[in-house]
């Protein structure tokens, strides 16, 4: 077992009570309370799972596509280029679909991939079969809300990067629904608490929940590539490279000499030269890393320590605040503020303005001001990673600040 960083009482309790289940686990230096498994865990199991541990938002997870365009292809000046990026802003807000269930209602959109002719659609009960995969092609490429962005960024060379964070939407939320309540002997609408079931992968229904799992996974993967290239699109650049992981997701992986079952909840595989997209907040850089490879050096020490992580990083830069302790208490109903919270409008505006980031969207549940610093958590995963790009955060689009999402992690 191994902790990164400093965790409050709730999160270490979390874990501690997924780490008795398990064969082996690892808690991230982002970690904080989730459901029944903190986000930022890391558990291993032997030819088990649990779906609430990987949690409703199947397959979240990141992408970033390195372009051959520069900030200075955007203007001669600095305020040239602030004019562009608000143009290129206000695009991704009316190509991208983010908020609360909406279809994509672009006429590229990728309503005829082959993932919906896999034959793991049959593990969805009949009944509800035909009406999932109708959702599921409306809602594919689509971004919601929460912490789910589309971001435009610069390297340290002022190259431009697209960055996208979001998972299988209504499809995974569904799957992980209904194998939840089917885990407690329920039906697959039946709305249960959140506990952690294991599912014997070798039984009927455990074979069944891998299978939609790993589609909701190949859901994620085209729609956050359709997204992130389609605003590659909008800038008329093109693509150099894609840098694309899962961060809540289970792999069959080697352990210790032993074939397990690894289940990510908020946590990013870091294989020694794996390669890994992280970001920080609306007004933080974030960052491309790398699994350190600590066997060509012959570091034993922190070969032991990457073994310890089960081979994982950091998925973002963790929540100190809740969303209402950030923004207050707000009815969904009316929108009425029914309480104020610990940030305020022009907290997060002045954090944006100093480091120049041009807002669409976004609430005060998602300001810097919630969110630790990712060089912070990132210095305590104890060098497992390399740094190799820093990418500054020039646009960032996101659902309003009124939207509540039901599809989000």
């Amino acid at each position: 077992m191994k902790i990164f960083g400093q965790h409050d009482e709730k999160t270490i309790a979390q874990f501690e009570q997924v780490r008795a289940n398990a064969v082996d686990a690892a808690l991230m230096a982002d970690g904080h309370v989730g459901y029944v498994m903190p986000i930022g865990g890391v558990a291993a199991y032997r030819d088990q799972l649990s779906v609430v541990s990987i949690g409703f938002d199947i397959a979240c997870g990141n992408a970033a596509i390195r372009t051959d365009m520069t900030v200075a292809d955007l203007g001669a000046d600095p305020e040239r280029v602030r004019k562009a990026l608000a143009g290129i802003a206000d695009e991704i807000a009316d190509t991208v679909s983010f908020g609360i269930g909406l279809r994509n209602e672009s006429k590229d959109a990728p309503v005829n991939d082959p993932l919906f002719d896999d034959p793991a659609w049959d593990a969805v009960p009949e009944k509800y079969r035909k009406g999932l995969r109708v959702k599921a092609r409306q809602q594919l490429g689509t971004v919601g809300s929460g912490n789910h962005y589309v971001d435009l960024f610069a390297d340290g060379h002022d190259t431009l990067w697209v960055g996208v964070h979001f998972g299988s939407r209504g499809f995974g939320h569904t799957v992980a629904s209904g194998f939840l309540a089917l885990g407690q002997g329920k039906e697959w609408t039946a709305r249960v608490p959140e506990r952690e079931v294991l599912l014997d992968l070798n039984a009927p229904i455990g074979h069944d929940y891998w299978h939609l799992m790993n589609l909701a996974g190949r859901y994620a993967y085209v729609g956050r590539e359709w997204v992130a290239r389609k605003v590659v699109s909008l800038l008329g650049a093109r693509e150099l490279e894609l840098v694309h992981n899962h961060h809540n997701f289970a792999w069959r992986e080697q352990h210790g000499g032993e074939d397990v079952i690894v289940v990510r909840k908020g946590a990013t595989p870091a294989f020694p030269g794996q390669k890994g997209f992280i970001g920080g907040s609306m007004g933080d850089d974030a960052v491309i890393v790398q699994g350190v490879d600590a066997g060509a050096s012959g570091d034993a020490d922190l070969m032991a320590t990457q073994r310890a992580a089960l081979y994982s990083t950091v998925h973002g830069a963790g929540r100190v605040m809740s969303r209402t302790q950030a923004a207050g208490k707000r009815n969904r109903r009316t929108g009425k503020q029914l309480s104020s919270g610990l940030v305020t409008p022009e907290m997060m505006k002045g954090w944006l303005a100093e480091k120049g980031v041009i807002l669409r969207g976004g609430g005060l549940d998602e300001s810097p001001h919630a969110y630790r610093r990712l060089p912070d958590v990132l210095a305590a995963q104890e060098q497992t990673v390399e740094v190799l790009h820093t990418l500054r955060p020039l646009v960032v689009a996101m659902a309003g600040p009124n939207e509540f999402d039901p599809y989000k992690d």
